[in-house]
């Protein structure tokens, strides 16, 4: 694999030095069986012991090596401790080396801390141990421990950079016959341009997700590997690895989309020295695809043969723009005049335009609605009430036209019968934009100038007592208690095990979860987030996002430190492609462990052992997305500086928390700002007003989740439990109250074909479900299982029947439902829904065709979201502590007992024999009062995101990594569909 360069960043899927081996495995493997072939398995046999046996000698002899200086180094401290005037006590190991510590005539002793891990398991530094002192107490580092992972190889990490640009090159190979053309001009070839509409573009490339059967195999494999006793036991080959390769077919006679498969990928690299930092740009490995690599169409995972053109993803093409500045610009005047506003292509213009979707109805064309906002920060917020409906469909642009044009709900088939209009006096200006029009007032200003920056986030109002002092901190005294191996991307905490995954669609996503040692889900991972407005203007009644079209993946931000995560977070990268580079995040996700502020479990009792509580802790994993205002970059045009289109701009908190108990939380919560309306009295049953001119609008979220449930095993069943009231007599009952009682009774019962497995909670939440083995039971005869709980806000939508949302989204109108899991069932939806609401490539009804789901595969598909009814509080942002939506997994009979009855960091009191005595406790030797002083925690700094573009030499031996756009040509890239400033913000001259 080459040499891996620690100080590197790490991107979330590459492959760096720790799993060298194993990937050198697989090389053996490929270069064994062309030599032996599989008719020689007695000879396979012997030369692959004979090869592990050699690497094992040479580690041996390494091993020899490093003993022998470790005796060396331990007689020279020896030495050195005797001739010095310290004692043993007095030396220490610290973060950055070797410190020998002055600390007064009394020795101070070592503290030990079971919960950490010995140097030698642990790459990171300043976790060996820790000197407390009476004087100056120094916290353990801050560092996280290093996770040991089921396997050495995550069957889900995304593609690594070096991997990308191997499946590009191999892409643009003149043999692919594939006459693709680069979003943006390539550095190395003079002769390539900027890509039209028209052209063939590879729009997408990510990781392809292997068979669950095939990572169950090599997952067991490596389990049965790990316990062998056996020195030269080979270890199991990982599934084969595959690319998802998306290409825009704009230049075919009838345009069309096509998703394929690249691939096998790991059996077929070549291989070149890493000799460069990705952040700096330089040359950096190169991996060349094999001759038995082959493209197929994926078609399997869909439910129509072709994806439509008119569907197509979001990039970058010169001729929106160009059409929108032309069909607006010979109207600027009028607008300028209407809004006293300009509008003149310049990065002065104080208006920018928006539009909604979806986009099509089934693929038959590409039609959208427009609307105009004020260029200001929220602008989301400051609509004018001015909208046009627009005709984008197909490649030709010269059939692009504008269908109707809305001032104020005056609607005209025309621009021509727009401007007549205006000209003949016969277009009503509304009173309250009159004053804004004629400018005429007492003070020469709108009510809507004098509150100038209310859409600002920048504080307002009156100092409140004691906000001036930085608020409380959680420090981690005995160093972090939950291991990371970031190059694997594995997280592992207090019987907690899972490995993360990444992708453009939805972003973070977990897998192999594990509880104690047993899987419990094999995958968890969001599906879609759908957002569906009313109003009374054309923007707000035909609005239905899903936002797996953008991309949540794609438009994941960094965290803002001590912010979104707070200190002593551990942060992880993530990396995805785009047509126009890779978008790299270094802070794409954090980890942190906190004290709930509450016991886990407590009672207050009199008898010897009632009395104590158990600490509740949780482990976080975080990630963070907002689509609608990006800070991605992109490609540039030399004549068009500034593309820019405008929706929503919510930033959305992706939380999965873990337990103690083997409880799982999955927690949505949102911020930002919302899609605003024009407010007037027709509007008032259609959201809240917020300012003059400016409302909210009635809208629902709704979020899906895949949960991939492996109860004891693959093999599971639907448990449907429900309480209801009964009647009975009961004889032993005295004559005071008579012999009526009048209770409620549990009913539990299977539910048995997937058809009637499309639920909503029952009402009063008196009962629920839960997937469970009936095969296996806990120890008193109770099939084992996990139940699902609604959290806070588990809604569905509420709006059925709309042909925005006929059939591209039918999983939101229920509260959870439950299918047999399919490989060719991967997802309940499709980047492509969206704009396919009549005609979807996936639709999620189809899942559902009256199987039998009596111990079988399951997966449930399970909502969460929330009815927003927009209020004044709502302005500028929404708050993530009202906008909270969750839902829980927890166990059911799943354990003979409570298991949270495990944990050390408990109390058990015991009552003094004499009334004034002290209690005597047991706290199981942890103390709670460990005290030492934390490292200062960093000053405040924002990492941003990098884009990396790659290009590979002509041997095919070097990737050049360089930085890619300006931060300008990102942000246009970020908010196409949300904002557009006309004539690309051009300065003069340009």
């Amino acid at each position: 694999m080459g040499e891996y360069a620690p100080n590197k960043p790490l991107l979330m899927g590459d492959t760096p030095a720790s799993i060298r081996d194993a990937e050198i495995d697989l090389d053996l493997d490929d270069a064994v069986n062309e030599k032996y072939g599989s008719s020689n398995p007695s000879e396979y046999t012997t030369f692959r012991r004979r090869i592990h046996q050699r690497r094992e000698g040479q580690r041996n002899g390494i091993g020899c090596i490093l003993f022998t200086l470790s005796i060396a180094f331990n007689v020279f401290a020896l030495f050195f401790v005797l001739g010095s005037r310290h004692g043993l006590s007095d030396i220490a190991w610290f973060r950055d080396g070797f410190y020998s510590a002055t600390l007064g005539n009394t020795p101070t002793p070592l503290v030990p801390y079971s919960q950490q891990s010995s140097s030698a398991s642990n790459p990171f530094k300043g976790n060996s141990s820790t000197v407390l002192n009476q004087d100056h107490n120094r916290c353990p580092s801050s560092d996280p421990l290093y996770a040991k992972a089921p396997a050495p190889i995550n069957p889900w990490a995304p593609l690594s950079v070096a991997e990308t640009y191997a499946v590009e090159g191999w892409l643009f190979h003149p043999d692919r016959n594939l006459n693709l053309t680069h979003l943006v001009p390539s550095s190395r070839d003079a002769n390539s341009s900027t890509s039209k509409i028209a052209s063939n573009v590879v729009y997408h490339i990510e990781a392809w997700y292997p068979p669950k059967k095939d990572v169950l195999a090599y997952l067991d494999a490596q389990a049965k590997a790990r316990k062998s006793t056996n020195a030269t036991v080979l270890l199991p080959r990982p599934p084969a690895r595959y690319a998802r390769v998306t290409i825009h077919h704009g230049g075919w006679e009838v345009p069309v989309i096509k998703d394929y498969l690249v691939g096998p990928l790991h059996s077929s690299w070549s291989r070149v020295t890493v000799k460069s930092d990705h952040s700096t740009g330089g040359k950096s490995r190169a991996l060349k695809l094999g001759n038995n690599v082959r493209m197929t169409e994926l078609k399997d995972i869909y439910h129509r043969d072709e994806i439509p053109f008119n569907a197509y993803g979001v990039t970058y093409m010169e001729e929106l723009l160009d059409f929108v500045t032309g069909a607006i610009m010979p109207i600027a005047g009028i607008m300028e005049d209407l809004f006293n506003a300009t509008i003149k292509g310049l990065p002065t213009d104080t208006l920018v335009a928006g539009m909604s979707g979806p986009f099509s109805f089934d693929g038959s064309f590409r039609r959208m609605w427009m609307t105009w906002r004020r260029n200001k920060a929220g602008s989301f917020l400051l609509p004018v009430g001015f909208y046009q409906y627009v005709d984008m469909s197909g490649t030709d642009t010269s059939l692009w036209k504008v269908l109707k044009v809305v001032y104020h709900d005056q609607a005209f088939d025309s621009l021509e019968e727009f401007v007549d209009a205006y000209k003949n006096g016969t277009l009503v200006i509304p009173p309250e934009e009159r004053g804004k029009v004629i400018g005429k007032n007492d003070t020469g200003k709108t009510e809507e100038d004098s509150e100038e920056g209310w859409t600002e986030r920048r504080r307002i109002g009156k100092e409140r007592d004691l906000d001036s002092l930085p608020g409380p901190r959680s420090v981690s005294f005995a160093g972090l208690r939950y291991r990371v191996d970031k190059e694997r991307g594995y997280v592992s905490w207090m019987g907690w095990g899972m490995y993360l995954g990444f992708d453009r669609d939805m972003g973070l996503s977990l897998w192999d979860v594990r509880f104690r040692g047993e899987r419990i889900l094999y995958q968890l991972a969001p599906q879609d987030a759908l957002a569906q407005y009313g109003g009374n203007d054309p923007i707000q009644a035909t609005t239905a996002w899903l936002d797996r079209y953008f991309g949540m993946g794609l438009f994941v931000k960094p965290m803002l430190p001590n912010y979104d995560c707070p200190p002593e977070s551990v942060y992880l990268p993530a990396t995805t492609y785009t047509a126009s580079g890779m978008i790299h995040v270094e802070n794409a996700i954090c980890i942190f462990e906190q004290d709930t502020g509450k016991p886990l479990t407590r009672h207050f009792g009199w008898q010897k052992g009632e009395f104590g509580a158990v600490k509740s802790y949780v482990l976080t994993i975080r990630s963070t997305t907002t689509v609608g205002n990006y800070d991605y970059r992109t490609c540039r045009s030399p004549h068009l500086n500034h593309y820019i289109l405008q929706i929503t701009s919510y930033f959305s908190l992706f939380d999965y928390l873990f337990y103690l108990d083997g409880t799982i939380e999955v927690r949505l919560s949102a911020s930002g700002y919302m899609q605003g309306g024009y407010w007037n009295p027709k509007q008032d049953g259609y959201g809240g007003r917020i300012r003059h001119t400016s409302m909210g609008n009635l809208h629902d979220h709704v979020v899906n989740y895949k949960v991939d449930f492996d109860i004891a095993g693959t093999a599971n069943s639907l448990l449907k439990t429900t309480t209801a009231q009964e009647t009975l007599q009961h004889p032993w009952l005295g004559d005071d109250w008579g012999q009526t009682v009048v209770q409620q009774k549990i009913t539990k019962e299977y539910i048995e074909n997937e058809n009637d497995a499309l639920l909503k909670y029952p009402v009063n939440y008196q009962g629920g479900y839960a997937i469970v083995n009936k095969e296996e039971t806990n120890k008193w005869g109770y099939p084992r299982g996990y139940a699902i709980h609604p959290g806070q806000s588990s809604v569905h939508n509420t709006v059925v029947g709309s042909k925005r949302l006929l059939n591209n989204a039918n999983w939101a109108r229920y509260n959870l439902a439950v299918s047999r899991r399919k490989e060719t069932e991967p997802a309940s939806s499709s980047m492509w829904n969206l704009n396919l609401p009549g005609a979807p490539m996936v639709d999620f009804h189809n899942f559902f065709d009256g199987e039998n789901i009596t111990q079988q595969d399951l997966v449930a598909w399970i909502n969460l979201g929330m009815h927003h009814l927009p209020q004044a509080e709502d302005s500028p942002n929404t708050k993530t502590n009202v906008a909270t939506s969750s839902f829980i997994l927890t166990p059911l009979n799943y354990f003979d007992y409570d298991v949270s009855m495990e944990l050390k960091n408990a109390i058990l009191l015991q009552w003094p024999e004499r009334t004034g005595d002290p209690f005597a406790y047991d706290d199981y030797g942890v103390k709670q009062h460990t005290n030492c002083l934390p490292d200062a925690p960093p000053p405040f700094a924002y990492p941003g995101v990098q884009s990396l573009v790659g290009d590979l030499s002509e041997n095919g031996k070097e990737l050049e990594i360089g930085q890619g756009q300006s931060i300008d040509e990102i942000r246009r890239f970020s908010e196409m569909f949300m904002r557009v400033e006309l004539g690309g913000g051009r300065r003069q001259g340009e």
